[in-house]
């Protein structure tokens, strides 16, 4: 996980854990004065959002509790984890940039791609200049790769 993915899973929990499950109690609470629980539907309103946060909250500390954070900075040479790749499609010769990123912390329409996708696999291990063919859902794609950088 880069050190950026871990900042924000680690913010999230924090704000679970401070801001969210408070309120949920509160919720709870206001909930239960009204009441006959049995019809009370911002009781079970509540008491889902609740069971939400408590497992969010849960996986959150599973991943950042089993996170190697990486700082891709300190790496260089050819494709890897973390490392940011220009490609451009070479059929429709748009230009596109991802940082490869762990599952958690991955989000294409912000350019972070998951290390696990059709498109990271066959990006890494390859350097500026190589060609890369990646089966999709959409069909064959072919891309060149532009650049490489370890921000």
């Amino acid at each position: 996980m880069t050190r950026a993915g871990h900042a924000a899973l680690d913010d999230e929990l924090k704000q679970l854990k401070s801001v969210e499950r408070p309120a949920v109690i509160k919720a709870i609470a206001e909930a239960r004065e009204h009441g006959d629980l049995s019809e009370n539907a911002e009781y079970h309103a509540a008491r889902e959002r609740q069971s939400f946060v408590e497992g969010r909250i849960k996986e959150l500390e599973s991943i950042i509790g089993r996170a190697e954070v990486i700082d891709p900075a300190r790496l260089s040479g050819s494709i890897k984890f973390g490392a940011t790749v220009t490609l451009v499609d070479e059929d429709t010769e748009e230009e596109r940039t991802y940082q490869i990123v762990g599952e958690a912390e991955a989000d294409l329409e912000r350019g972070l791609l998951n290390v696990r996708s059709p498109l990271a696999r066959a990006l890494i291990g390859k350097d500026e200049g190589d060609t890369v063919e990646v089966r999709s859902p959409g069909g064959e794609k072919s891309y060149e790769i532009i650049s490489i950088r370890f921000v």
